[in-house]
C-alpha cells in the first residue's frame, strides 16, 4: 500500500437506536432500547441501546427485563428489520457516491478503498454526507489495512474520526488488553492471559511456536499476527456473501422436555434447510445454539459428509448435535445454523465463534415458540482479516 492509499472503516452511532430516534424525535435525548416486541416483560434481548441507555449499563445482548431493572424509565420499542434496511441502503448509495470503492459488512458499517493525501479530509466529507441525507452520525477509523482501519473506529466513536497505521500502532494497542484487537474474544483473552499475555504488546512479542501448541498452527500464528497490526489491505465492492444461514426461537416459558426440544429442532432445521434453498449454497456444517435458564449460552457444530441443501440431511445433522448436548437443565433458547459453501474461500483461518457475541442481538419479533431469524441471518458471520 502506497502512502496514498488508505482503508476508512464507517460505523454508524448506535444506528437501531438512532433510527428509531429519527423516526419519533419527541425520544431524542431519551435512554431507548429496542428489541424483541418491545416489551421488557416478555424474554427477549436488546438489539441496542442509545447512548443515553448505556449510562445506566444496558447493553446489547442484555436480556430485556434485566434493561428494565438497570434503566426502569428508558422507553422500550420493537425491532423493525424494513425500517433499518431501508435507511441502510441509504447511506451505502451515499457512501458510493464518492470516489471510493464500498465493501458494506452489514446495516451499519462499511470499508472505503480510497486514494487520497488526505483521508481526514475525506473522512470528514463522508461523515457530513451521511448526516445530511439520513440525519445519522457515523465514526470513521482510517487506517493502512482493514484491522487498523476497524480498531480505530473505536476511538473515533461517536461522531469521530481517528487515524491508526503502523506508526502508532504500538503507542496505541501496545498496553491494552489482548481482548481489545478485533479477532480474540474474551474466551481467548482468558487463555492469553493464563500464558501471561496480558497485554497486545505481550502477544507481539510471544513466540509463535508455542501460540500454535496452545491454539493450534493457524489461528496461533494468526492471533500473533493480529497483535502485530497485520491485516488485508485490499477493498473490494463485490457484493457481501453470506457466511452462513441460522434460525432461532426464544421459548417464552423454558423447556425441559426432550421430545419438546427435539421437535423444535427439526422446525428450525426445516427453516434453515429453506433458507439454504433460496441462497444457492449448500450447507457444509451445522450448529447449533443452546441458552440453558437463566442465561448461559453453548454451542455445538459437526462438519457434514458432504456440501449439501437437502432438507432431509440438514435435519439429521441438526438432531445428531442435539444428541450432544447436555439436556440438564431448562432450556430458553434454540438455535440452528448453517456455514455455507464458498467457491472462491482460501485456507486462512477464520475468525473463532466468539468474535460475534455469544448472546446475539435479536432482532426479528419474538413470538414464541414461532421461528425466528436470529440476528446473524442479516449480520453475517465475519471472516478474519488476513
Amino acid at each position: 500500500m502506497s502512502t496514498t492509499d488508505w482503508v476508512l472503516h464507517v460505523d454508524l452511532d448506535q444506528f437501531i437506536a438512532a433510527v428509531e430516534v429519527a423516526r419519533r424525535p419527541e425520544l431524542r435525548g431519551r435512554p431507548v432500547v429496542v428489541g424483541g416486541q418491545g416489551d421488557p416483560t416478555r424474554r427477549g434481548v436488546v438489539a441496542t441501546a442509545s447512548y443515553e441507555a448505556r449510562e445506566y449499563g444496558v447493553h446489547s445482548g442484555m436480556p430485556m427485563r434485566t434493561a428494565a431493572k438497570k434503566c426502569p424509565d428508558c422507553v422500550f420499542l420493537p425491532a423493525d428489520r424494513a425500517a433499518y434496511e431501508k435507511v441502510s441502503e441509504r447511506v451505502m448509495a451515499t457512501l458510493r457516491e464518492f470516489p471510493v470503492v464500498v465493501e458494506v459488512m452489514g446495516w451499519d458499517e462499511a470499508f472505503l478503498g480510497a486514494r487520497t493525501e488526505d483521508p481526514e479530509a475525506l473522512a470528514a466529507d463522508v461523515r457530513e454526507a451521511v448526516l445530511g441525507e439520513t440525519g445519522l452520525s457515523c465514526s470513521v477509523g482510517i487506517g493502512d489495512n482493514k484491522l487498523r482501519a476497524k480498531t480505530a473506529t473505536g476511538f473515533a466513536k461517536p461522531a469521530g474520526v481517528h487515524r491508526l497505521t503502523r506508526e502508532n500502532w504500538a503507542a496505541v494497542m501496545g498496553d491494552r488488553p489482548t481482548d481489545a484487537l478485533w479477532g480474540i474474544g474474551s474466551r481467548t483473552g482468558k487463555k492469553l492471559a493464563g500464558l501471561g499475555l496480558h497485554t497486545v504488546a505481550d502477544l507481539a512479542r510471544a513466540d509463535r511456536a508455542m501460540l500454535a501448541d496452545h491454539f493450534g498452527p493457524k489461528m496461533g500464528p494468526y492471533f500473533w499476527l493480529l497483535a502485530q497490526g497485520a491485516g488485508d489491505t485490499e477493498v473490494t465492492g463485490t457484493p457481501h456473501v453470506a457466511k452462513g444461514r441460522s434460525r432461532e426461537v426464544t421459548f417464552q416459558e423454558n423447556l425441559s422436555d426432550t421430545a419438546e426440544l427435539a421437535a423444535q429442532v427439526r422446525l428450525l432445521a426445516r427453516h434453515v434447510a429453506q433458507d439454504v434453498a433460496d441462497e444457492g449454497r449448500p450447507a457444509t456444517r451445522v450448529g447449533l445454539k443452546i441458552r440453558y435458564a437463566p442465561f448461559v449460552t453453548k454451542t455445538r457444530s459437526i462438519t457434514l459428509p458432504a456440501p449439501t441443501a437437502d432438507a432431509g440431511e440438514i435435519e439429521r445433522a441438526a438432531l445428531e448435535v442435539f444428541a450432544l448436548l447436555e439436556l440438564d437443565r431448562p432450556v430458553r433458547l434454540l438455535g440452528v445454523r448453517v456455514e455455507l459453501s464458498e467457491e472462491d474461500s482460501e485456507s486462512a483461518p477464520e475468525v473463532e465463534p466468539e468474535v460475534i457475541p455469544e448472546v446475539e442481538p435479536e432482532v426479528g419479533p419474538e413470538v414464541g415458540p414461532e421461528v425466528e431469524p436470529s440476528a446473524e441471518t442479516v449480520a453475517d458471520t465475519q471472516s478474519a482479516p488476513s
